[in-house]
């Protein structure tokens, strides 16, 4: 497997050889780079740098490495062991720190981990910044201290901290979630989420929880993605001990999937649609997201008398966004919910408490709920890159054989037709093209992808 260098961070297979899997050399080079850009950008010998992970089987090992590494270059660490990505994030921005590291695959399986890198404001680098730090690994461009000028450990927990935040926000109604009396399922697929999720849950007062897969020991009990084909068994236990709603994270908890009380799929690309439902009813202002979600969102923006705004795909793309347009509330179909009250990073614990809030005022079901919403189904498909593929040139003829149909080109090649749409696009994260499409119901939204991927087929 090749090691995979982008703006989403390092990420690769544990083990292995330099240079084509996550080892120990990888992560001292891409450490001692991030590391010498961030002293280069603050102008001083000492940054101070946060680092945080996930509960993968790889997490401990990988930690030691980066903390051992910043402190070889004269930096000051402040280690919050097990922690969530948006927790990481909103943790530099409370030590009032230069930077942070996150070692997090996300949706990957157990052998994969990564280095996700953030700026002095908890946020993931640009590509201008993440090229900058590549160029300083390439040519190997730092300089480690000498005895003297080491850096320093110090050991923090900031989970409760991003709870009490959570709570802090106005539109979090806690009061009116403890009365609701709910029973809440939560898978956290043997990650952070299962410390995090639980304990956040009783701090909004929530007393009937049925915990499934939260003990954190990085052995994920399924494939830790958050979509249908993985979440039978919460399927299954919400219908067997007849529990409100399921919350479904993933492992780093910057994605919040949601099961109905019948066993039913909430559908992730409907947690961003209904948390902005929720937020523009109070705070009226624009959304975004990216290019590769659901048309609902922009339905239900414009329903509400506001301006909806799409984005190239990747959290900084739409963070950038969200800055340039002001809006209110916005993320990524994957159900990362953004919240600027809050951070400017997704978050499945600022998700599950506006989306609770937004549960018990409107007093209906899960499914009740969903179907106020324009009904839409995306047929999410990868194609597998082999050695040789040319994406460019797929793409590029891709745009020529549609070229009767809107093409949107920021960000990989969106085809508009007019009942539906599909998008391809190169992963950040995997050796794939992502082929993404929407219609009103899923043979439609499936035929429109087998149509498009026949005709990239014969492009490769």
């Amino acid at each position: 497997m090749t090691l995979i260098k982008s703006i989403s961070g390092i990420r690769g297979t544990v083990g292995g050889c330099p240079g084509d899997n996550l080892t120990p050399l990888d992560i001292v080079k891409f450490v001692s780079a991030y590391a010498t850009w961030l002293k280069n950008g603050a102008g001083k010998e000492k940054t101070k740098i946060v680092v945080g992970r996930d509960a993968r089987v790889s997490g401990e090992m990988c930690a030691k490495l980066v903390e051992a590494t910043l402190c070889a270059l004269g930096h000051d660490v402040v280690n919050i062991g097990l922690a969530t990505t948006p927790t990481t994030e909103i943790a530099v921005v409370a030590e009032q720190a230069d930077g942070g590291i996150i070692l997090t695959a996300s949706h990957n399986p157990k052998q994969w981990n990564a280095l996700k890198l953030l700026n002095r404001d908890g946020e993931f680098l640009s590509a201008a910044d993440g090229g900058q730090v590549l160029e300083l690994a390439e040519r190997e461009s730092f300089e480690y201290a000498d005895v003297d000028h080491l850096g320093s450990v110090v050991v923090k927990d900031y989970t409760d901290y991003h709870i009490q935040q959570v709570l802090g926000l106005e539109l979090v109604n806690r009061d009116a979630i403890e009365r609701a009396g709910l029973k809440i399922v939560v898978d956290a697929v043997n990650s952070v989420g299962g410390i995090v999720i639980p304990a956040l849950l009783r701090a909004l007062g929530v007393k009937d929880i049925v915990e499934l897969n939260c003990e954190p020991t990085g052995h994920f009990s399924h494939n830790p993605e958050p979509i249908p084909e993985n979440l039978t068994q919460i399927s299954e236990k919400i219908k067997e001990c007849g529990a409100d709603l399921g919350i479904v994270v993933d492992p780093d908890v910057d994605r919040l999937a949601l099961v109905c009380q019948n066993g039913e799929m909430f559908v992730e690309e409907y947690t961003l649609v209904a948390v902005a439902d929720y937020v523009l009813r109070h705070t009226p202002g624009n959304t975004v997201s990216n290019l590769s979600s659901s048309r609902a969102l922009r339905d239900v923006t414009l329903a509400h008398g506001q301006q909806y705004y799409a984005s190239a795909v990747g959290e900084v793309n739409v963070v950038a966004k969200m800055k340039e347009v002001c809006a209110v509330i916005g993320g990524e179909g994957n159900g990362g919910v953004i919240y600027p009250a809050s951070h400017y990073g997704r978050d499945a614990l600022v998700g599950v408490g506006l989306f609770l809030s937004h549960f018990v005022a409107e007093g209906k079901t899960m499914t009740d709920l969903k179907a106020t919403y324009p009904g839409y189904y995306i047929s999410k498909n990868k194609m597998t890159l082999t050695p040789g593929m040319d994406v460019d040139k797929i793409l590029d003829g891709l745009k020529a054989r549609y070229a009767s149909e809107k093409i949107t080109d920021i960000d990989g090649v969106k085809i508009d037709f007019k009942d539906g749409w599909v998008h391809l696009r190169k992963s950040n994260t995997e050796p794939i093209i992502r082929i993404y499409s929407e219609a009103r119901d899923e043979v439609a939204a499936n035929r429109l992808a087998q149509d498009v991927m026949n005709v990239a087929k014969t492009l490769c």
